[in-house]
């Protein structure tokens, strides 16, 4: 079995198979005509499950063949134009590029004895990011595995810093629209049922900072303790970003910690035509972004940002063994001291690997397609007579809704569009996403994919249309 260990004896077995599985990949990537093949999960368990774990097959080739049936097959690919669905991007070349080299050489981030040059990289991209933030020379972060890891550890910060007597005081504001790990965040960190207050948002689905003056204000009327306000750059479900110099100012007036959650807009950091829309984000206390939404790279490649490398004291443990003290006086860099991992994947050199390739105006570019894409997008629904379409993009998402003319009952309105995402996803043809608006079912193109273009989303909106009056005559016919 040493045969299989990746080492010098190895290295042409490494080339080969690597090259075989590269291959297989750039076959399926050259020859996909749609995003699914529909298959039903049905349909797929039944051949994962006949898989006996305990037979090998010994040879890679092999499983390569047998990875075809029970993966590549059926992969929902991101890369297809007309992948409207989730915050799932295209990847680069150079980040995959990164990836390869980062899985085979298999460093590990949480020490400068494991990673050496990787830790100095890794360092020199948070340096990066947080210039391209406007935070000073104070600023520090480290990598994550993605918003939700960012965001809990931001607010950890942000718990520990609001020093409150007790947990059951502290309180967390963040819009009624904001990402779901807020509250996830609040209860891992022992935070009571009541920590997160919802903040209304306007039509423009952005918070209201009347609103939040006023929910900051009643905190303090009650004795209780505002321990951070999370403004969002970028809303998962209308791309929304809220008005961040305002929040600012409530943030500096009643000293709360600011926390952008940025995991979408962060694309804007590089954008060459739209960074103005996160004007603000630099009065933030700690900000989250996603490289693996909008700049294009494979997940996870995410991190978490400090406007005072001090605040990152509160996930800072010393373990003999690993990371003793006595290295912060030999200035021996170690990432673990500010991260709520230990053993953590090199997944900055996927970014690195861009950078140095493409260059950050490349990233901006492509991010600017898509937002631009959006508008086009808007054009097209708001001139539709069959839909009707929620707000303006800030960023690349739409969210829309069928309206057939004849039929008025907002419940049947509601099943037409459930039926009408699945119908399509079953086809494969294209793949949507779906949420709730005011309690009523609403379709969504996350767009995030440069090769898309306004002839794909009109396609889609057609093969919607056709779907949901498929299911409205079937439904009368039933009627009937």
């Amino acid at each position: 079995m040493r045969s299989h260990l990746l080492n010098d004896l190895t290295a042409e077995q490494y080339r080969r198979s690597v090259t075989e599985g590269v291959e297989r990949v750039a076959a399926k990537l050259a020859t996909t005509d749609r995003p699914f093949t529909g298959v039903t999960v049905d349909a797929l368990s039944p051949r994962i499950d006949g898989i006996d774990l305990d037979r090998p097959l010994h040879d890679t080739t092999a499983v390569l063949d047998e990875l075809e049936d029970v993966y590549l097959r059926d992969a929902v690919y991101f890369h297809h134009p007309r992948y409207l669905a989730h915050l799932n991007c295209p990847v680069v070349i150079p980040a995959v590029l990164g990836e390869a080299v980062l899985s085979a050489v298999n460093s590990s981030l949480d020490t400068w004895d494991q990673s050496a040059g990787g830790t100095l990289i890794e360092r020199k991209l948070i340096d990066w990011t947080t210039a391209r933030i406007g935070f000073g020379e104070a600023a520090d972060g480290v990598f994550t595995s993605g918003g939700t890891q960012s965001n809990l550890q931001a607010l950890l910060l942000a718990r520990e810093e609001a020093k409150a007597n007790s947990l059951a005081d502290l309180r967390i504001f963040a819009s009624e629209v904001s990402h779901f790990s807020v509250k996830k965040a609040a209860k891992l960190l022992g935070l009571g049922q009541d920590a997160v207050v919802s903040v209304p948002v306007g039509t423009d689905k952005r918070m209201q900072t009347v609103a939040l003056a006023r929910e900051l204000e009643r905190c303090k009327d009650d004795g209780l303790v505002p321990m951070a306000v999370v403004a969002t750059a970028g809303t998962t479900d209308f791309g929304s970003i809220d008005p961040l110099p305002e929040i600012a100012e409530l943030c500096e007036q009643y000293g709360v910690w600011m926390h952008v959650d940025a995991a979408y807009g962060c694309g804007l950091l590089a954008s060459l035509k739209r960074r103005d829309r996160l004007t603000g984000i630099e009065r933030a206390d700690s900000v989250t972004v996603d490289y693996h939404k909008s700049f294009f790279q494979p997940v996870s490649s995410s991190a978490v940002l400090v406007r005072d490398a001090s605040t990152l004291c509160h996930v800072t443990y010393h373990a003999d063994y690993l990371n003793p003290r006595r290295m912060v006086t030999e200035r021996i860099p170690n990432q673990v001291d500010k991260s709520l991992q230990t053993t953590r994947r090199f997944d900055a050199l996927k970014l690195w690997m861009t950078l140095r390739t493409m260059g950050a105006d490349g990233i901006g570019e492509l991010f600017d397609e898509v937002c631009a894409l959006a508008e086009e997008g808007w054009k097209l629904l708001a001139a539709d007579p069959r839909y009707d379409v929620v707000v303006e993009p800030s960023l690349s998402t739409l969210v829309f809704r069928y309206i057939p003319a004849a039929v008025t009952d907002p419940g049947e309105i509601d099943r037409a569009n459930l039926y009408a995402r699945k119908a399509l996803f079953a086809s494969g043809d294209a793949v949507v996403a779906g949420t709730k608006v005011g309690g009523r079912h609403y379709l969504k193109f996350t767009l995030l994919n440069p090769e898309t273009t306004p002839a794909d989303i009109a396609a889609v909106l057609d093969l919607i249309a056709g779907h949901a009056e498929q299911y409205l005559g079937e439904s009368l016919d039933r009627a009937s």
